[in-house]
């Protein structure tokens, strides 16, 4: 067995998160700064990760370049053929109604890429969980608004353990919580970080042999619950504002 990579120790940097995060709060369209945070505070938590991922039978063959998502993910027409309920058309559905691709994902994590300091295979992982995140979304649930995004950050760092998805889902549920007065926002947030703990690992997924596969029967299977608070927050909101749940992003 091929003895994996050793990674370097790295510090924890608090102040450079807590000014990425000022200038976060200014402006909040400034992605840059997530990226900031991220780094800031990542420590060895995608170190450990990678190792993780690299002890699966899936890891090694990721990281070597032999296993890729990203053209599953972008090859729509064989996606359409999928028998209608699956994981595959369900993704589908969901990438066309919000004006998504698996390209364009690809390309707004490009920046933060090329200025991480990260090894190969940090970042062969790294590119590995951005090219599933929208299939993760589908997978639980969670819409692409605010909340449900903050949501999924919470699942993802259950799964991970990255440091900065922890933060940043944690802040970002506390400013959500105080635009959305009254709603359980904050264990919305906690019921995805439950719901991350008891799903199986997810990067570790072979997602080529379950896109055909029924989409309700593939969460069966892999432990993925229902983000009920999520939802209960969506129908409270849905007689306030047109879209339900949708509506949760005009509060960003």
């Amino acid at each position: 067995m091929q003895t994996p990579p050793r990674f370097a120790s790295r510090r924890i940097q608090p102040l450079v998160a807590l000014k990425a995060f000022r200038e976060l709060i200014r402006d909040p369209e400034d992605t840059h700064q997530v990226f900031m945070i991220g780094e800031a505070l990542r420590g060895n938590s995608l170190a450990r990760v990678t190792t993780r991922f690299l002890a699966t039978p899936l890891g090694p063959q990721v990281i070597a370049g032999h296993h890729r998502l990203l053209p599953l993910l972008a090859d729509r027409d064989a996606l359409a053929r999928l028998p209608a309920g699956s994981l595959g058309r369900a993704y589908l559905d969901f990438v066309v109604a919000e004006s998504l691709s698996a390209q364009g994902l690809a390309e707004a994590a490009r920046r933060r890429d090329e200025m991480s300091e990260a090894t190969p295979e940090e970042k062969a992982f790294r590119v590995h969980l951005r090219d599933s995140h929208d299939l993760w979304h589908v997978l639980t649930g969670y819409g692409r608004d605010p909340l449900g995004e903050v949501c999924l950050l919470a699942f993802t760092y259950a799964q991970t353990g990255l440091n900065g998805l922890g933060v940043i889902s944690w802040v970002g549920g506390i400013r959500i919580a105080r635009e959305l007065r009254g709603q359980p926002v904050r264990a919305a947030v906690r019921e995805g970080r439950a719901m991350g703990r008891a799903a199986h690992w997810l990067p570790a997924m072979d997602w080529s042999t379950l896109l055909a596969r029924d989409l309700n029967e593939v969460r069966s299977e892999i432990g993925v619950g229902a983000p009920e608070t999520y939802r209960a927050i969506g129908r409270a909101l849905a007689p306030q504002r047109p879209g339900g749940t949708a509506a949760v992003a005009q509060q960003g």
